[in-house]
């Protein structure tokens, strides 16, 4: 199963550090997570960037990036300073 990791605002809306969840696409394990959560989860999540295994998705397509069985997906809400 694909691990979610939330950081900062995305932990507190979710209520969890991590969880798991079974999608073949970045957009499938989102959408799963939106499901679990709550609707200010939700828009925290919009504004979030994402790392999958190590490499930032940057602007690539969410419905096209392939998830492994265990890959790691780390949630990144905008973060203050610099």
């Amino acid at each position: 199963m694909t691990q979610l990791r939330y950081f900062a605002a995305a932990k507190q809306a979710a209520g969890v550090g991590a969880e798991e969840v079974v999608a073949g696409t970045l957009a499938e394990a989102l959408d799963a997570a939106r499901a679990a959560h709550s609707e200010r989860f939700a828009t925290v999540l919009g504004r979030c960037s994402f790392v999958v295994d190590g490499d930032p998705v940057g602007g690539r397509d969410h419905t096209l990036l392939a998830l492994l069985p265990d890959s790691v997906v780390d949630v990144l809400p905008p973060f203050a300073g610099g």
